[in-house]
C-alpha cells in the first residue's frame, strides 16, 4: 500500500531523515516509534507533502502505485483525504473552531445527507446527534479525537496515517481509541501508519514496527517478536526503560545521552555514543540493515546481550514522620461547578503520595490549592509551620515555559537559593550536579537545552530552597520514555535520599507505581480510593479504579 525507498528530509542543507526505507502492506497496521528528533513525523508528513516551508524530500514515495516525491499539488490535494487519511495529535488544531462537529465531517462528503454524516460519527462510537451541531470548543478531548478520526475516515481512505493520536488523552480515553482504531482498522480491512514514542501503544496495536534513531531505520520487524527480544541495543534500551504498573522496579534505567542529528553521524552506527556495548567497529562504518530472523531487520554489528529482568524492589520498607501536609474537607467550587468536593488526604514527612484521575477529576485544582495558587471554597489545608515558600515548591509538565528563557541556568537557580535559608544554601554548579548535569549548564540558557535536561533544572530550582514538600504536576507527560526513565528516578532518589516528602500528580499508572509510596484515585471531585500503592494497583476495590489499571495494563515484560 506505501512504499518509501531511500528517502532523504533536509532543512536546508541540513539532513534530517536519512535513507529510510519502508512497506506497509494492505490491510496491516505498521508501528513507527523513536524518540522526539528521529524524525518519524517528517517522515510521515513527507508521504503526503504537507513538510514545513524550507523542508525538502528525495528519494521515492508510492501510495498504491501512484509516485508522490515531485507530485504537483493537485495530485496531492487528491490524495490527502481520498485514499489517505491523516489523524493528528492534537485535534484541536486539527479541527476549524469555527466549523461543528457536524461541517467537519460533511465538508468531506459533499452532498450527504445528515443522516449519512450521524452514521459517520456512529461508526466512530458517538450515537448523540447532537453532538453534531457542538463546536471542538464544546467537546471533550476524547470526543474531539473521535470526530477528527471520523472526519479522516469520511472518504473512505486505504491508508490512514496516525501521527501520536493518544499522546495527549487519559489512560482510559487512549484506551478506548485504540480499540476504535484496531476495530475500524479490521472492519475496513485499511491500512494504518502509525506514528507514535510510546511503545506500549505500538506494541498493542501494530502487525510490525520500524524504530527509527537520527533519520534511519535501526530495527523493523513483527511486533510482538521484538517486545519479546529485541535486536538493536536502542529497542531494547527503549523497553528497559518503560515502567511497569505490574510491579516496582530497583530501578529505573534510562539511555544516556540525546539523539544526535543525522548529519552529524552518517559514516557510523548512529547510536554508538549512547550505546551500553559499542565496540571500536561501530564508530568506523554504517552498520546496514541486515536479516535477524523471519522478516526482521536489525541495523547492529553486534548481537544484543541478554539483559537481566528488573528485579522487584522488595527491600523498601519506608518510615515515616508525623504529617506534613493535611487537607481536610478541601471543597472548590468554580462558580455554578464544584470541580473538588470534600477531599481530604494527608502527606508524611519523607513520603510520596499519588494522586491520580483522567482530566477534570480536579487532581490539578487540588495540587493549586496546596500551591496557594487558588482559594479553597471551604475545608482546611495545614502545612507544617514557616514560609510557604520554603515548605513546598512546584515542578510542572512543561519546564519550558516555567523557565524565563532571557536568564541563564546559573541565574535563576542562584534566585532560588536566595529564597531559601542561607544555612547549607548550595551554588548553582552543586544544585546541577545534585540532578546529573554538567556545572558548565550554569552558563546556558533554557533554548539551549533539551526537554529532559530542562527538566532537570526545574527540579534543581525546586530544591535549591530546600523545600519539605515537592508537588509535580504531570512532570514526566511530555517526555520520551528514555527521558521519562531519567527523571523518576532522580524524583525517587530526592525522596528517598534527601527525604524530600512528594504530592505527585499524573494520570499514568506505571508512573505512579514506582515513585510513591500511597495513592488516592479521584473521580469528578471526589476521592473515590485511597491505600497503599501497591495494594491499589494490584487489588483495586472501586470499579473506577479498576478500569484505570484495565486501561494501562499493556504488558510488555520479558
Amino acid at each position: 500500500m506505501l512504499a518509501i525507498d531511500a528517502l532523504q528530509v533536509r532543512y536546508g542543507s541540513r539532513l534530517i531523515v536519512d535513507g529510510v526505507d519502508l512497506r506497509v502492506r494492505a490491510g496491516e497496521t505498521f508501528g513507527l516509534v523513536g524518540e522526539s528528533g528521529s524524525g518519524k513525523s517528517l517522515t510521515a508528513r513527507a508521504v503526503v507533502g504537507l513538510l514545513p516551508h524550507g523542508v525538502t524530500a528525495t528519494g521515492s514515495i508510492t501510495v498504491g502505485g501512484t509516485q508522490l516525491i515531485g507530485a504537483g499539488e493537485g495530485v496531492l490535494r487528491g490524495l490527502r483525504g481520498g485514499r489517505v487519511g491523516l489523524l493528528m495529535q492534537d485535534p484541536f488544531a486539527m479541527l476549524n473552531p469555527l466549523r461543528t462537529a457536524g461541517q467537519h465531517i460533511a465538508e468531506s462528503l459533499p452532498g450527504a445527507r445528515r443522516g449519512e454524516v450521524a452514521d459517520r460519527l456512529a461508526e466512530v462510537g458517538i450515537d448523540d446527534p447532537s453532538v453534531l451541531k457542538r463546536y471542538p470548543f464544546q467537546l471533550s478531548g476524547g470526543m474531539r479525537q473521535r470526530v477528527a478520526l471520523a472526519a479522516a475516515l469520511a472518504r473512505d481512505p486505504e491508508l490512514l496515517i496516525a501521527d501520536e493520536p493518544t499522546t495527549a488523552l487519559d489512560a482510559t480515553i487512549q484506551d478506548e481509541i485504540m480499540r476504535l482504531l484496531a476495530r475500524i482498522q479490521r472492519e475496513r480491512g485499511m491500512s494504518v501508519l502509525l506514528i507514535t514514542h510510546d511503545l506500549r501503544v505500538a506494541f498493542a496495536l501494530c502487525d510490525r514496527i520500524a524504530v527509527m534513531y537520527a533519520g534511519r531505520i535501526v530495527e523493523r520487524g513483527p511486533a510482538r517478536a521484538m517486545a519479546d527480544d529485541p535486536g538493536h541495543p536502542y529497542t531494547a534500551g527503549l523497553l528497559r526503560a518503560l515502567p511497569s504498573i505490574e510491579r516496582t522496579v530497583d530501578r529505573l534505567t534510562g539511555i544516556p545521552g540525546s539523539v544526535p542529528a543525522a548529519s552529524e553521524v552518517q559514516e557510523s552506527c548512529a547510536f554508538v555514543s549512547r550505546c551500553d556495548q559499542a565496540r571500536d567497529e561501530c564508530a568506523g562504518a554504517r552498520p546496514p540493515l541486515r536479516e535477524a530472523g523471519a522478516d526482521r531487520q536489525t541495523a547492529c554489528l553486534f548481537p544484543v546481550e541478554r539483559q537481566q529482568h528488573r528485579t522487584e524492589d522488595a527491600g523498601r520498607t519506608p518510615t515515616f514522620g508525623p504529617p506534613l501536609l493535611r487537607v481536610a474537607g478541601l471543597r472548590k467550587d468554580y462558580r455554578q461547578v464544584r470541580a473538588v468536593r470534600e477531599v481530604s488526604f494527608e502527606v508524611a514527612e519523607g513520603e510520596s503520595v499519588g494522586v491520580v484521575g483522567e482530566s477534570g477529576s480536579g487532581k490539578t485544582t487540588v495540587a493549586r490549592c496546596v500551591l496557594g495558587l487558588v482559594t479553597p471554597s471551604s475545608g482546611r489545608i495545614d502545612l507544617g509551620a514557616g514560609p510557604r515558600h520554603r515548605l513546598v515548591q512546584c515542578v510542572f509538565q512543561d519546564p519550558y515555559t516555567s523557565l524565563n528563557p532571557a536568564r541563564s541556568i546559573g541565574a535563576t537557580l542562584a534566585e532560588a537559593a536566595r529564597q531559601g535559608a542561607p544555612e547549607g544554601r548550595m551554588t548553582p554548579q552543586e544544585l546541577l550536579e545534585l540532578v546529573g548535569l554538567p556545572p558548565a549548564y550554569a552558563r546556558r540558557k533554557p533554548a539551549g537545552l533539551s526537554g529532559g535536561e530542562r527538566q532537570r533544572v526545574a527540579i534543581a530550582r525546586a530544591l535549591a530552597v530546600r523545600a519539605a514538600l515537592l508537588v509535580c504536576d504531570e512532570p514526566v507527560a511530555s517526555l520520551d520514555v528514555s527521558v521519562q526513565a531519567h527523571i523518576l528516578e532522580l524524583l525517587r532518589r530526592v525522596n528517598r535520599e534527601l527525604g524530600t516528602s512528594m504530592l505527585f500528580i499524573t494520570h499514568d499508572l506505571a508512573v505512579v507505581r514506582q515513585v510513591t509510596d500511597r495513592l488516592v484515585v479521584m473521580l469528578k471531585g471526589q476521592v473515590v480510593e485511597s491505600g497503599l500503592t501497591g495494594r491499589v494497583l494490584d487489588a483495586p476495590e472501586h470499579p473506577y479504579t479498576r478500569r484505570l489499571v484495565s486501561s494501562s495494563e499493556i504488558s510488555l515484560e520479558r
